[in-house]
């Protein structure tokens, strides 16, 4: 059932959100040349998949997690995106072709070997990643490895219709924070 309303959802937010996705890449070519941010990241059952974003940093900016980046490679537009969330519109992508929900652990990245292992062990892999999720909401999405995992497996213990459009409503409401960065 939630396969179903991620599809729906995704596709009506790509439909009739291009409009913004179009004006949002246009503004993002004149902030950094290349509006559009691919990185892959751990999947379902740990196995890599492309996520797609808007780019929020300068084109050099190293491959690590938001929080160990640098403010100084965060563009001023950049900035914009992530407090707004605007950056994660072209997700819907991602959960159109089932690589992601809209609701699940954030994806991390294959060089966070302490993330991975503790949420191997709690066996997050089991669910698609997700746009936004318990973390998120909470404002907790980047905190330590072990907790993050707890939260994310805890969510999924308990994820059903409710809370899935709960997440998905405290997010679009503006709860958590977005990506910080130091």
């Amino acid at each position: 059932m939630i396969r179903f309303f991620d599809f729906i959802f995704s596709l009506a937010g790509l439909v009739f959100g291009f409009p913004v996705l179009l004006l949002l890449a246009v503004i993002g070519y004149f902030d950094t040349g290349s509006p559009i941010f691919r990185q892959e990241r751990v999947g379902r059952h740990q196995k890599p998949f492309t996520l797609i974003k808007f780019r929020t940093m300068k084109l050099d900016t190293p491959s690590v997690a938001s929080h160990l980046a640098s403010a100084a490679a965060i563009t001023r537009f950049g900035h914009f995106l992530r407090r707004t969330k605007l950056d994660e519109l072209p997700q819907l992508w991602n959960v159109l072709k089932g690589d992601m929900s809209l609701v699940g652990p954030r994806p991390g990245l294959f060089n966070q070997k302490d993330l991975t292992s503790e949420r191997a062990k709690r066996r997050v892999f089991e669910a698609l990643p997700g746009i936004t999720g318990l973390a998120q909401v909470n404002g907790i999405d980047m905190s330590g490895p072990a907790l993050l995992a707890e939260t994310d497996a805890l969510m999924l213990r308990t994820l059903s219709i409710k809370s899935y459009f709960y997440y998905i409503f405290m997010t679009l409401s503006g709860h958590g924070a977005g990506d910080r960065v130091s």
